[in-house]
């Protein structure tokens, strides 16, 4: 009996609807607009977070950086001042390598410009493009991979070759033609470089590509890329993961001592651990989800007060209907039943509606920024429930303003 008056107050509702279709199409989008902000921008914020986390701890949690700043990133709140101390020179860096003999992998990397033009024969990229100085082991502790081709070999770091490792991207811009770019010279700058290997691709993502970089010898930077108090940066990747720590305390306890620190002075140098970068970042976008939250309950409020304010007109043209169901036997719990039904109903469809444009509004922000295809069942969840109770709240007091309608006063309402 139950169901078959559940089943028969939904009908009721799908046929009021149709009869006031206008206006409960602005009534459901209004809703929908409501659940796609929150559901979008909150699908948007998990596909960045996907992101980051993917990315920068793609060479691994067990992986440390150490560089003569800190790394700070800010979203809003105060900002704090970088700190800078004493560039890591080149002996530095190469006594910490030749010093470190913890179970780790350990590469020295330096910035050599980000502006550089690459050109091979007639063409040419745009002066974008970033060139690392690296030696033989920085590939394996930044995550990079070679497609074709070979990585540098000791030699060739220690006499500085005009050697070159090119990412996939600048492969397309400088060998239209589908040549086999293994051996061709090409000029980066001042110099010329003989391409050893090419970079597998890892896409494009949020204006920036590690496909647009290309690695030469780190001592070849030294000579072609010249810079008064230039920092060298370093790599130290754990073999295991739960040295890690560890790692860390000896290359702070070997840096210190190349650097002369005083004992109880802090250290002149940052160590940063791959992941901690991606959980800086997630905890700044906080500030983003608390924006899109209050965005989609704003919304959401002008809906639940657009949904009452459809359902009480919707009592008052019915009013003479109302009265006949009363009349033929219809009890308040019906009546009231009949209309908190109807505001559900109307309310679950904005919700679908909002949860559909909501994935496909936050997958195409996934999509322009190269993460992965994100459904959000948790916020699609919340949407459900949202939608429900703002249908609840909107629906009760025209609900049981129906219900309590007398019914003789209302078959008499034209």
């Amino acid at each position: 009996m139950k169901n078959t008056l559940v089943t028969e107050n939904i009908r009721i509702s799908l046929d009021s609807i149709r009869s006031h279709m206008l206006r409960t199409i602005l009534t459901i989008m209004i809703i929908s607009f409501g659940i796609m902000a929150l559901v979008g921008i909150l699908t948007a914020t998990d596909s960045i977070k996907y992101y980051l986390t993917q990315n920068f701890t793609q060479m691994g949690a067990n992986t440390l950086t150490i560089r003569n700043r800190t790394m700070n990133i800010h979203m809003g709140g105060e900002r704090q001042k970088e700190k800078r101390f004493e560039p890591i020179s080149f002996n530095q860096a190469m006594e910490f390598k030749q010093q470190y003999d913890f179970p780790a992998y350990t590469a020295v990397f330096v910035n050599a410009t980000g502006i550089a033009t690459l050109k091979y024969e007639a063409n040419k990229t745009n002066p974008n493009i970033r060139v690392m100085g690296t030696d033989e082991d920085y590939l394996i502790t930044s995550g990079d991979e070679i497609e074709k081709g070979r990585n540098f070999t000791s030699n060739e770091i220690e006499y500085g070759s005009s050697s070159v490792i090119i990412g996939a991207e600048l492969v397309k811009n400088l060998f239209k033609k589908k040549e086999d770019p293994i051996g061709k010279i090409i000029s980066i700058g001042p110099g010329k470089y003989r391409i050893i290997g090419v970079l597998k691709s890892k896409g494009s993502s949020m204006g920036f590509s590690g496909d647009r970089s290309c690695f030469i010898p780190l001592t070849n930077v030294r000579v072609n890329f010249p810079r008064p108090n230039r920092s060298f940066n370093i790599n130290v990747m754990a073999k295991r993961p739960e040295q890690v720590d560890a790692a860390m305390g000896e290359a702070t306890a070997i840096l210190r001592n190349i650097r002369k620190v005083p004992v109880g002075m802090d250290d002149t140098f940052e160590i940063t651990k791959s992941d901690n970068v991606a959980k800086m970042l997630i905890e700044n976008i906080k500030f983003v989800t608390l924006a899109a939250t209050l965005i989609g309950f704003i919304t959401l409020l002008g809906a639940a007060i657009g949904l009452m304010n459809i359902m009480l007109v919707s009592v008052t043209e019915r009013t003479r209907e109302i009265g006949i169901r009363k009349a033929i036997g219809a009890t308040k719990r019906v009546i009231r039943n009949q209309f908190l039904v109807e505001a559900i109903v109307i309310g679950q469809l904005g919700g679908i509606l909002g949860v559909f444009l909501g994935i496909l509004v936050g997958n195409v922000i996934s999509l322009l920024i190269g993460s992965a295809f994100i459904i959000p069942w948790i916020w699609i969840l919340t949407g459900v429930i949202l939608c429900l109770f703002v249908a609840l709240i909107s629906g009760i007091i025209p609900a049981y303003k129906a219900a309590n309608l007398d019914p003789i006063e209302s078959l008499r309402y034209e």
